[in-house]
């Protein structure tokens, strides 16, 4: 009996991780049958909320898929100021980069609430890149699309002014994760104005500012625990203001 019982357990929990990385757009267009191989080279990992889950400089030994929960890639200057390069949610993948490249984590991971990952190590990594050419092709696409991100972070540090940077950004999550949702959208969290301020490069104070006026031109809701993009198209037109 205890070996039937064992046998479901392990069948129950790649059923598990099979559903988590298949809502993942890394692993979104591989083969069910290439999933069901896959799972078992995954690992869960659980995080507090505010636990680091790497720093920079670590070296790399896998890549996370997140199932669940949020967690936030940031730097942290020699006198402490944290830049947020991006809060990342359930199906995005982070740390990659390492086991393509070989070098050390570049930035921190911190989950910014409770939160699980799957994650799948170097020696697992290396065959599967080489031989599925799906989730080669998946690979390739997110690291386009990691840089077509910071492409845009950059340029807006360059011509948009601390509003613009702002709206930009509340506008941006709002379509991740509502993708095609134009009204109402739920952040999910009542981020901090120093969180806030760590996104776009500014102070706190300027930052409450600036969600101030979003606020009073109807464009942001403030709720104690969630902030509430009224609408998605016009926070994106006020980022050109």
């Amino acid at each position: 009996m205890s070996d039937l019982g064992s046998g479901g357990t392990m069948a129950s929990e790649t059923e598990a991780v099979i559903e988590a990385i298949g809502r993942s757009r890394l692993f979104r267009g591989v083969a069910g049958e290439d999933l069901a191989a896959i799972a078992p080279m995954l690992r869960q990992r659980r995080y507090r909320a505010g636990e680091t889950i790497f720093h920079e400089g670590d070296p790399g030994d896998a890549m996370h898929v997140i199932a669940s929960g949020r967690a936030k890639i940031s730097i942290e200057s020699l006198e402490g100021d944290e830049a947020i390069l991006v809060t990342l949610g359930p199906g995005e993948v982070f740390g990659e980069l390492v086991l393509l490249d070989g070098a050390p984590r570049s930035a921190d991971a911190i989950a910014v609430e409770p939160t699980v990952t799957y994650i799948l190590a170097l020696p697992d990594f290396g065959p599967l890149i080489a031989n599925n050419d799906a989730f080669r092709s998946a690979i390739l696409h997110n690291l386009a699309q990691e840089l077509r991100r910071l492409t845009v972070h950059v340029s807006e540090l360059h011509f948009l002014d601390l509003a613009g940077r702002l709206a930009s950004r509340l506008a941006r999550m709002a379509d991740e994760v509502a993708p095609g949702q134009r009204d109402e959208v739920r952040l999910g969290r009542a981020y901090t104005q120093s969180e806030l301020a760590a996104m776009i490069g500014g102070t706190r104070q300027s930052v409450n500012r600036v969600v101030a006026e979003l606020v009073s031109e109807g464009l942001l809701r403030v709720e104690p625990n969630d902030l509430v993009v009224i609408d998605v198209a016009r926070m994106a037109q006020r980022a050109r203001w």
